[in-house]
């Protein structure tokens, strides 16, 4: 039986506010087993979150040792200690971490995994050094719970079970227990920053509290380790739905010698490797970053959400944020998710992108939409509209489909329903890819034409032809306005170049006349310092959105605007590093380390990113140059244990800050969407051909282009003012209806049965013919409730 010790309450409720911990990992791991639903990351030399059951919880803030002779020096592991992480093998995720006395009398030598089957953590730890010296030496065990994703309100108890001492803490019906192959001399919870363990050897160096409970509060368990007969042994934190069931998986877990679970952990991940393809010759550090991006883009999918891939395993700038910002980047991005899988199809590992199309179809909502990010369980976070993050899911599917991969389960209505909401909810998006402005995006435009060219033929091949033909005709719709929407003519930022994509072009997505003038329209940035101006004129503002015109296929690589506009980024938002270029998201861009290099708080500068040298790259592979630097610079920003980060410092050094040129900032390490943007870079350089491109979406808009329709759209979420002769304007409704309507001035009419279709949309064609001078004037006839629109609109020709 569990006895809980004691009524020894700690002092100090609740402790100090709570806070995570440092973004930029060192190491991520979990078990390649589903039975182990258990995840770690390393920072700076100790275990930071700890994520159970599911890869969107995490329950840890830290994991650590601090270290003490009784009566001079009191050393904790990562602020004091030298650190070296170093990846234990090429195929899988175990590290061995090496921290080391700055004076040189002691090193914790300590190899970090999951257990290959429970959901415990197992820490083999080495205690070396001169055997005088560490014979003196007292060695803590310092955990942190963030139980439930929070700081606040954890309980932290001693418990005694079978003969044995060990720490315990709860929170909402999760427990966790945390115990060695040695026991526990001293054991304590106490309240962080007033009653815990690192406060009370800060005072004398000796551990003089020890408090049976500390309930309701940011709590810190600490326990004395037990090193008379031995310096070396394993710490194992383990978690369950009750306490009975953390235990006995804690003692389970440890009772296997820590040489055969590592064995073992290996040999699962070695597993992940068939069939794997051989794109080592590709890279220019010997496969190293290959395989580490294959390792870490598996052990972001969930083993309970079989296909949920999160974006990342960091809560970047988790140091300056506490509970009320939960989310992180432990969430479900579409845009995130299909990038990652289609990361592993092009490393030749389709299982998982398979999983992931059918947990993407369970998430759908009705409407065909999807949220802008989602926990794992498909609850929204965040609920903003992206087009871009409905159209990556029919992608995922075209690829695969292209793939000839076997699929059982038929995704044909989550495809339909996508391109339905994409036809009904565009042009315009609420936010385009980097999620904070609204208007027309050259990205969002790229994505929205390919997915709808691969909708298409999804429909074609099921034989319905009429409505494979309506999205395709609202496709090329697109198409044809990318340049109208998106390209400034009155460029400022370069010298000589007038006509460039811009980032977005603003509107408001309620405004049912929208600006459309690509001139015109401020753009509001936000993140921006406290007095530091926040809008600038939209035809100002850059970004390489525009490259994903060219890597679906819709615009060739040598076209003018995309050769000028290739040429005011490099100008703008390049900058050179001792690892190579990278790009910023775009000029003005706010997210980002602070310019005193202190945390994003809401504000501050951003920095580069690597992901952008690989699309940067991949349209350096489509214009006919040389990748290999592009290759080259994303192999340099990873980290000594192959992390790639989402942004690198892009300025002059900051030693005392750990800041480098062109090396990793406190966002977000490691970030799935720039390793799978590497490993695309090295199967399109090895195929000579972009990985991503779309033969059947560059066949219609690369050639003579006889296919094409040029449409004119009207709907009441663009309720434009003319028509060019030559288009065709077809009226959009969402319910069946009628158009009385007239092309000279109502002197005869015309009614008209609009044609019904499977996407939710009913419509009509007028043609504009050369010789047709007089506006096109209509209203509706509402066929279920049988009642006039009431008022007229006009459409003048141009």
């Amino acid at each position: 039986m569990v006895k809980i010790l004691g009524q020894g309450q700690a002092f100090g409720s609740p402790g100090i506010d709570p806070r995570w911990t440092h973004a930029n990992k060192d190491g991520v791991g979990t078990a390649y087993s589903t039975s182990s639903n258990i995840w770690f990351t390393i920072w700076n030399g100790v275990i930071t979150e700890i994520y159970h059951p599911t890869v969107d919880t995490p329950q840890v803030r830290d994991l650590q040792y601090l270290i003490s002779d009784g009566k001079s020096f009191f050393h904790e592991e990562k602020r004091h200690l030298e650190s070296k992480v170093e990846p234990m093998w090429t195929h899988g995720l175990g590290y061995r971490i090496t921290n080391s006395d700055p004076q040189g009398r002691y090193a914790v030598i300590k190899e970090v995994i999951a257990d290959p089957h429970l959901s415990c953590i197992l820490q083999h730890t080495k205690l070396t050094g001169d055997s005088d010296f560490i014979s003196q030496l007292q060695l803590y065990a310092l955990c942190a719970p963030h139980l439930e994703v929070g700081g606040r309100g954890n309980n932290g108890y001693a418990v005694q079970v079978a003969g044995h001492r060990i720490l315990t803490a709860e929170k909402g019906g999760r427990w966790l227990a945390l115990g060695a192959t040695i026991p526990f001399t001293r054991i304590s919870s106490g309240y962080v920053g007033e009653s815990d363990g690192w406060t009370d050897l800060a005072d004398n160096f000796q551990m003089d509290w020890e408090f049976d409970s500390a309930v309701d509060g940011n709590i810190a368990l600490t326990g004395e380790l037990n090193l008379d007969s031995t310096k070396e042994f394993t710490l194992g934190l383990a978690f369950g739905t009750n306490l009975h069931n953390a235990i006995s998986t804690l003692f389970q877990s440890l009772n296997i010698p820590f040489e055969n679970q590592k064995q073992l952990y290996n040999e699962q991940w070695k597993r992940s490797r068939e069939g794997i393809h051989s794109l080592e010759n590709i890279s220019y550090d010997q496969g190293k970053l290959y395989h580490n991006s294959i390792s870490l883009l598996l052990a972001h999918e969930d083993k309970t959400y079989p296909g949920a891939l999160i974006a990342s395993l960091a809560i970047p700038w988790g140091e300056a944020k506490d509970d009320q910002d939960q989310g992180g980047y432990h969430l479900v991005w579409t845009r995130d998710m299909v990038s990652s899988v289609s990361g592993l199809v092009a490393a030749g590992e389709t299982d998982t992108a398979v999983r992931s199309l059918i947990y993407l179809a369970t998430s759908q909502q009705e409407d065909g939409g999807f949220p802008q990010n989602f926990w794992v369980d498909g609850k929204p976070y965040w609920t903003g509209i992206q087009l871009d993050e409905v159209a990556f899911p029919i992608l995922l599917a075209w690829l695969l489909h292209q793939q000839k991969t076997c699929l059982n389960f038929d995704i044909y209505p989550m495809i339909l329903r996508a391109a339905g909401y994409l036809i009904r909810h565009g042009p315009a998006t609420q936010q385009e890819r980097w999620e904070e402005n609204s208007g027309y995006s050259p990205s969002t435009l790229a994505s929205n034409i390919a997915a709808l060219i691969c909708a298409a033929q999804f429909v074609c091949e099921r034989g319905d032809e009429a409505t494979a033909k309506f999205i395709e005709e609202y496709a090329d719709f697109l198409e044809s306005h990318i340049e109208a929407w998106t390209v400034t003519t009155e460029g400022t930022l370069v010298s000589g170049i007038k006509r460039h994509y811009i980032r977005i072009t603003p509107t408001d997505i309620n405004n049912p006349q929208p600006n459309e003038n690509p001139n015109q329209g401020t753009l509001l940035i936000s993140s921006q310092p406290p007095g530091e101006p926040s809008e600038f004129p939209a035809k100002e503002i850059v970004d390489g959105g525009f490259l994903q015109l060219v890597r679906y296929g819709i615009r060739k690589a040598e076209d003018p605007i995309i050769v000028d506009s290739v040429k005011v980024i490099d100008a703008v938002l390049k900058v050179d590093t001792p690892a190579g270029a990278c790009w910023h998201r775009y000029n003005h861009d706010g997210y980002g380390q602070q310019e005193d290099s202190s945390p994003y708080t809401g504000f501050g500068k951003g920095r580069a990113w690597p992901l952008l040298t690989g699309e940067r790259g991949h349209y350096e592979l489509a214009v006919g140059g040389d990748v290999k630097t592009y290759i080259k610079a994303m192999e340099g920003f990873a980290s000594d244990t192959c992390l790639l980060p989402e942004q690198v410092w892009d300025e002059a050094d900051i030693p005392e800050n750990h800041l480098y040129l062109g090396k990793p900032t406190g966002s977000a390490m490691p970030l799935m969407w720039a390793h799978s943007e590497y490993i695309k870079l090295l199967r399109s350089n090895h195929d000579g051909q972009v990985f991503d491109l779309i033969p059947e979406v560059a066949n219609r808009y690369l050639g003579e282009r006889k296919q094409c329709k040029y449409l004119e759209i009207w709907k009441f979420n663009r309720q434009i003012d003319k028509v060019r002769k030559g288009y065709t304007l077809r009226i959009h409704a969402l319910a069946s209806f009628h158009l009385h309507w007239s092309d000279d001035n109502w002197q005869t009419v015309k009614d008209t049965p609009a044609t019904s279709t499977k996407l939710g949309v009913n419509f009509i064609d007028i043609s504009i013919f050369d010789n047709q001078q007089q506006p096109i004037s209509f209203t509706f006839f509402w066929i279920e409730s049988s009642k006039w629109e009431g008022r007229n609109y006009t459409v003048a020709i141009s």
